[in-house]
């Protein structure tokens, strides 16, 4: 047997959209956002899942939300931050230009994009990595044993990892890409 798994990214927040480090803020869904989430939510309309997954963050939740309307086949959701967005620690909440000023675009490239770099208080991608290839082993178990499709209502650079794990990329390809707002990435898992 053959199941599914739909993962994409929350709609754009009012942080993305100024530029500011989110992390592990609780930035909300701007009216963009809305309209991605929406849009997304038609391009998954005529996939079938029965559980779907979040994050406790609210960008998170919102979309799923906008998505659910079309998939009353989904009964349960279910909570896991190991999908949750990169903790950027003390560069929570501050604008890109204000990080670059201060500690010059160098750091800011290392911070931002360097797959070891921890930026001050916050997480690397290695330590995102380690997160989500727990939480994609207990997902293919937790498929098989149920025999589900499922959905996960994410955050851009818990999809870069968890691209890299399934796809099986580079670090130097998953640090590159750009995790749209609208668009879905959907992976066969056999048991």
């Amino acid at each position: 047997m053959k199941y599914k798994i739909y993962v994409f990214r929350h709609g754009g927040t009012h942080y993305n959209e100024m530029k500011i480090f989110t992390g592990w803020k609780d930035s909300k869904l701007s009216s963009t956002g809305f309209k991605a989430a929406r849009k997304l939510a038609k391009k998954l309309k005529n996939k079938k899942f029965q559980i779907a997954f979040r994050t406790r963050l609210t960008r998170s939740k919102q979309t799923l939300k906008e998505v659910l309307k079309y998939h009353p086949e989904c009964k349960k959701i279910i909570e896991d931050n190991r999908m949750i967005e990169r903790r950027y620690g003390r560069l929570e909440g501050k604008h890109h230009d204000t990080i670059i000023k201060k500690y010059g675009k160098k750091q800011y490239d290392a911070w931002h994009r360097g797959y070891t770099t921890r930026p001050p208080g916050g997480e690397s991608f290695a330590d995102v990595e380690k997160r989500v290839r727990s939480f994609i082993k207990y997902l293919k178990k937790y498929i098989k044993k149920n025999k589900v499709n499922v959905a996960i209502s994410a955050h851009g650079n818990s999809i870069r990892l968890f691209r890299k794990i399934m796809e099986k990329k580079s670090k130097k390809q998953a640090v590159k890409w750009f995790i749209p707002y609208d668009k879905y990435f959907e992976y066969t898992v056999k048991v």
